[in-house]
């Protein structure tokens, strides 16, 4: 079983790690980007399924270690709500909303693992958590939200339980830590892998046969598979294992962020005074997001990540590659 401690860390020392932490959603912001200028068009499902699958093999390769006894069906869970569900509803979503609703819809996400970290977690939200969840969605939509169409009902669910989906596996990975002895490097691993073969029969079912791929799209895939997942979502769970759920879901609106800057310095995209606007209102959101006194975090075995701790802590009881039309993608 896994035991929850809870432990607060230094400010000073959570600053790096934060920052790293960080350039996960800030890779995943590049992937639109990637994504328009280097893949085949209109295989999303083949997309994912690239990014996810190779990164989790590789990254099992590397830490030898697979899931012992009931590891094997939380790491199929956790896979398939922050992987295997959660690209493909984005991908939905994100084809069938006007542009950039797809993303504003996901910048919610923070106050979902507020709700969700109540129930799982025992964290309750205070009130400025909840003023900079809204502050964080209301920057978003500033920097990515077009001019209105009609929402498509069908995306507009898609883009709810997108969200719904990763935040809940936010929140699962935190109150389920990982098993003694494991790093998050080899958690990071099943759930790719988990994910990936979720996807598989999926992409086969509605995209057919895998395109055929010149020089530009297996530079454009590899740098999706090992950068812009292996390395970017093993950051991330990392990070959830050290801070709290809340903090890090906040960092989320560093994608569509990215995305933009990226939009606007690489393919010539102009910035308004208005999206400029957001992107200040949705970087201090982030900011403030990440403004706590210390972490919860759970601990298993004699380290979270494979090394011997400064000091024995005192056991407690626990209570994105998507494209987005203008946003950010995981």
């Amino acid at each position: 079983m896994t035991a929850h401690t809870a432990y607060a860390a230094p400010a000073a020392s959570r600053l790096p790690l934060i920052a790293l932490t960080a350039l996960a959603p800030i890779s995943w912001g590049t992937t639109y980007a990637v994504t328009t200028e280097f893949l085949p068009a209109d295989r999303p499902l083949f997309t994912g399924l690239v990014r996810a699958l190779p990164a989790g093999l590789l990254l099992l390769a590397i830490s030898r270690t697979l899931p012992r006894g009931i590891w094997w069906g939380k790491a199929a869970v956790l896979g398939a709500l922050n992987i295997g569900v959660f690209f493909p509803l984005l991908f939905l979503s994100a084809y069938r909303l006007p542009g950039g609703m797809a993303a504003v819809v996901g910048s919610v996400g923070p106050l979902f693992v507020a709700g969700l970290a109540t129930v799982l977690l025992g964290e309750r939200p205070t009130l400025r958590t909840l003023l900079t969840g809204i502050a964080a969605a209301l920057g978003v939509s500033l920097v990515v939200l077009k001019a209105a169409g009609a929402l498509d009902p069908v995306g507009l669910v898609a883009a709810l339980a997108s969200t719904a989906s990763m935040s809940t596996g936010t929140v699962l990975t935190k109150r389920w830590g990982r098993p003694a002895g494991v790093g998050p490097r080899a958690l990071t691993g099943w759930q790719l892998t988990a994910g990936g073969l979720l996807i598989a029969p999926l992409a086969l079912l509605v995209e057919g046969a895998p395109p055929a791929l010149d020089g530009r799209a297996i530079g454009g895939y590899l740098y999706l598979a090992l950068a812009n997942t292996a390395v970017s979502y093993w950051l991330w769970f990392r990070g959830i294992g050290r801070l709290s759920a809340t903090q890090v879901t906040f960092l989320g609106p560093l994608s569509p962020l990215t995305a933009a800057v990226v939009g606007w310095a690489a393919l010539g995209q102009a910035l308004t005074p208005l999206q400029l606007l957001g992107m200040a209102i949705a970087f201090g959101a982030t900011v403030l997001g990440q403004l706590r006194p210390g972490p919860t975090a759970p601990r298993t075995g004699p380290a979270t990540d494979g090394r011997s701790p400064r000091r024995s802590p005192r056991p407690t009881t626990a209570a994105g590659g998507a494209r987005t039309t203008a946003g950010g993608a995981r």
